[in-house]
């Protein structure tokens, strides 16, 4: 029994001194999971494997992000308006306003660093230095930055990638699925149409004499779908349009016009100059629907898939094999998760589909 005590206290002891006397080994402290993601303008960036915290680029991007991931948007480029409020989340009206990168060129590195996002998400028509550029904020805020290319055409396309970006297949899928479906109604229409497009004016700003200009960016599901009167030598790249005068206009003389919100379209019936226009006499003239985004662009989006909807309504009743307020809808619940009724979208439409 002594033997076993003192052979316990041997081994006791010799357990101690073994324990201080060896190094101790650290656990290895694995870094985070990231992936490698190729982006439209064929960079290859690292990301994390899992992306939970996403910052838009600008108005463009946002309009993307909250239509396939609301949840994961921590930061936004500007405020909301309280007319856009209605159909905009509160808790993406709550978020900080960190600014934009285009446009405005406001963009808040500090700001965007102390929120700490995963990933910056650039989306829309790639600049002639979209690398750099993505390159130049990833380098300021040390987050990655990449570039989702969207034209009118590849807006499907775009939200399928974005779908794999942040692991929103299903989502993204819906998403483009409607958005091919309104390309290839618009499109048949238009083989129908052929060479017969309405002749059209979109008459814009405060006294309806700024015009989207055949051949700018703005004005491309218009050039598209009607035979845009506006022909300038310098189309202007801004959404306000190029200015013009009412001489000018009659002398266009357009067959129908489109007024933005907030433009002429209530003055026009009774003013003495427009009134002389045929499009006016004949009541052949709309206000461009609004909510949240102006339908026909302002910010060129997204939201020109409902401008098409409209459009074709509108302009070739003749040849349209769908309920507008059906579709306009399903987007609203699609893309912005917005139930919308009977009765709000009457009053959208309240001078957007029967003209004056």
């Amino acid at each position: 029994m002594k033997s076993f005590k003192v052979l316990f206290c041997l081994l006791f002891l010799f357990g101690v001194l073994n324990l201080y006397a060896a190094p101790r080994q650290e656990a290895p402290v694995s870094a985070p999971a990231t992936r490698l993601f190729t982006d439209s303008a064929g960079r290859t960036v690292k990301l994390p494997q899992n992306i939970r915290r996403i910052v838009p680029s600008g108005a463009l991007a946002l309009m993307f992000l909250q239509a396939i991931a609301p949840d994961m948007i921590c930061a936004i480029p500007s405020a909301f308006t309280a007319e856009q409020g209605e159909f905009i989340p509160q808790s993406l009206q709550k978020l900080p306003i960190v600014g934009q990168f285009y446009g405005a060129a406001n963009l808040n590195p500090e700001e965007i660093a102390a929120i700490g996002p995963d990933i910056i998400i650039d989306v829309g028509e790639p600049k002639d230095t979209i690398a750099q550029d993505m390159d130049s904020i990833s380098a300021s805020i040390a987050i990655p930055t990449v570039h989702i290319t969207a034209t009118l055409e590849s807006t499907p396309e775009a939200f399928r990638m974005l779908g794999v970006l942040l692991d929103r297949q299903a989502q993204g899928n819906a998403l483009a699925d409607f958005s091919q479906r309104t390309l290839d109604s618009a499109q048949g229409i238009m083989n129908r149409v052929g060479n017969n497009k309405k002749a059209v004016l979109y008459c814009l700003g405060k006294g309806g004499t700024n015009v989207l200009a055949a051949g700018s960016f703005h004005a491309e599901i218009l050039d598209w779908m009607t035979n845009n009167q506006a022909k300038v030598d310098n189309p202007a790249s801004r959404g306000s349009g190029n200015e013009t005068d009412l001489e000018q206009i009659s002398l266009w003389n357009p067959e129908i016009i489109l007024f933005g919100a907030d433009s002429v379209y209530a003055q026009a019936a009774s003013d003495p100059a427009w009134k002389q226009l045929r499009a006016i006499k004949n009541g052949a003239y709309y206000e461009v629907p609004q909510g949240p985004y102006n339908w026909m662009g302002s910010p060129p989006s997204i939201n020109r898939y409902l401008g098409m909807l409209w459009l074709g309504t509108i302009l070739y009743p003749e040849y349209v094999q769908y309920d507008l307020y059906t579709e306009a809808a399903e987007y609203y619940k699609l893309f912005y998760g917005y139930t919308l009724s009977q009765e709000r979208f009457n009053r959208i439409m309240v001078n957007s589909i029967h003209g004056k």
